[in-house]
């Protein structure tokens, strides 16, 4: 087995999983002071017989709470992420631990009655263990459930310090530090179990940006593609059965149908090409005229009226409008057997209104007709521009389609 490289391993973790261990070691350092508190007070008081028992008790009682806090740390920081893990019972265990221990620290420690002063070791021992196992709680459980857990590791720890013989005034005092202590430590590691959680949540948030981004993209792209080809593929059939019929019958336009065919199969590769670098767009004067010939193409008469403002209409509505033209000529041509079509620009206030409206629709209802994928990606590109497509009711075998468009 290789030996593991930090460096490697650490320049492996994203952004939110170093922020995540950065945190993580945070508080597990808090869970450590126990144990050099209970290390400096065997030291200090090997020549005081009066302490030595509290001191050797809190050596032990600091070992094992700091691994319970540990633990009891690693499962509440797992809860709070939305994590599977078994806090409580950690939680549970590691609260026991510290009350038990301040117990043992303060009955087994100096008396007041006996002449000693119990007050400078045992009570802030005590205090140590309690604010040190406060953490955990206060980051596996909800504000008002933590704040009351603390309540009753204060009210667990006081009778104790009666006991003992300490002054009350100034049991009060050591238990009134240690309520302000266990506050502000609470407020810690609580606040950075939701500064993780918020990095997480951003990290989430960017990710599922980048995938609406790419599924934007996606529907653009099928957009454009069916709209680019849709009218030309309907276009190509259409010359070529033509074509079809003039071979058929000798006659020599035959031959000019199928050079039109193969002029509109090379202006939809290029086209198809622009869709695929994302920069085709739709002239409007361009689509009105190729909706004109290839309507007239299939025997439709066709009546186009842009009024005198389409050149001064803003370029993405010119472009916007251009694609309503070129997808409902395809719909014409696919759905319809229409002989008489009209397309219409008008302006109405601040908004710019193209009407489309052609005879020979069928009686029965057709996807095109408010539902259709051509249709649907017209509704999406105009509301990229706030703008909106409606099919209204026209009567008995006609259709209307109208598209607005703010200025």
């Amino acid at each position: 087995m290789g030996v593991v490289n930090p460096v490697r391993k650490w320049r492996g973790y994203s952004k939110p999983q170093r922020s995540e261990l950065y945190l993580r070691w945070s508080l597990y350092l808090m869970a450590l002071a126990p144990l050099p508190i209970s290390l400096l007070s065997n030291t200090s008081t090997a020549e005081n017989q009066g302490y030595a028992d509290a001191a050797r008790v809190a050596l032990v009682i600091g070992l094992v709470l700091t691994l319970t806090t540990l633990r009891a740390y690693r499962t509440s920081l797992d809860h709070y992420l939305a994590r599977p893990s078994d806090h409580l019972r950690w939680l549970a265990l590691n609260s026991g631990v510290a009350v038990a221990g301040g117990w043992a620290v303060l009955l087994l420690g100096p008396r007041g009655d006996a002449g000693a002063d119990p007050l400078p070791f045992s009570a802030a021992y005590a205090s140590t263990i309690l604010f040190s196992a406060f953490g955990p709680v206060a980051v596996g459980l909800p504000p008002r459930w933590s704040a009351t857990a603390g309540l009753a590791g204060l009210l667990a720890t006081a009778p104790p310090m009666f006991l003992v013989g300490i002054n009350p005034a100034a049991a009060c005092g050591a238990l009134t530090f240690t309520a302000v202590v266990m506050a502000f430590v609470g407020c810690s590691c609580r606040s950075f179990a939701w500064l993780q959680s918020v990095v997480w949540e951003l990290d989430a948030a960017r990710e599922a940006q980048a995938r609406l981004a790419v599924a934007e993209e996606r529907l653009r792209f099928s957009r454009d593609l069916h709209d680019v080809m849709g009218r030309n593929l309907a276009t190509i059939a259409l010359k070529s059965e033509l074509a079809v019929q003039l071979a058929r019958r000798g006659r020599p336009e035959a031959a000019e149908q199928m050079a039109e065919v193969q002029r509109i199969a090379q202006e939809s590769q290029r086209e198809v090409r622009d869709v695929v670098r994302g920069y085709r767009t739709a002239d409007l004067h361009a689509e009105a005229i190729g909706a004109r010939a290839v309507l007239r193409s299939a025997d439709v008469q066709c009546e186009i009226d842009l009024g005198e403002d389409a050149d001064r209409l803003p370029l993405p509505v010119q472009s916007v409008l251009g694609w309503v033209i070129r997808e409902a000529t395809t719909n014409v041509l696919r759905h319809s057997e229409a002989g008489h079509c009209a397309i219409r620009l008008s302006r109405a206030g601040d908004r710019a209104v193209l009407e489309l409206e052609n005879d020979g629709v069928p009686a029965v209802p057709i996807p095109s007709q408010g539902s259709g994928t051509g249709l649907r990606g017209l509704r999406e590109r105009l509301a990229a521009h706030d703008g909106e497509l409606t099919v209204p009711d026209a009567g008995p075998g006609r259709f209307r389609l109208l598209a607005t468009v703010p200025l």
